[in-house]
């Protein structure tokens, strides 16, 4: 069953495991191993996660994602206005 992170308990793990990742495994706290299987997702989470939020904060992460929201909203209607106006240069076309 697959489970959802938070962006918050997303940089939450990365703390976590950033001293796993960084020091040798004898003197680290938790490896990405441990801390994958502690809670419940793969190794290729853990660092497509880091490569996306990697030193980031909560507060980065939360306007990062009201960023990318904003980003497909303004897709949308740019991609609506460019309809609107193919579809007036049909009908002009035809009413000569």
């Amino acid at each position: 069953m697959k489970r959802r992170f938070t962006e918050e308990q997303i940089i939450g793990l990365l703390k976590e495991g950033e001293a796993g990742v960084s020091v040798k495994e004898a003197e680290a706290g938790v490896s990405v191993k441990e801390l994958c299987r502690k809670h419940g997702f793969s190794d290729g989470a853990f660092y497509l996660w880091r490569s996306k939020y990697g030193g980031m904060e909560v507060s980065e992460a939360r306007r990062l994602r009201e960023l990318e929201s904003e980003n497909g909203r303004l897709k949308k209607l740019l991609a609506e206005a460019m309809l609107d106006i193919e579809a007036l240069k049909v009908v002009a076309r035809g009413k000569r």
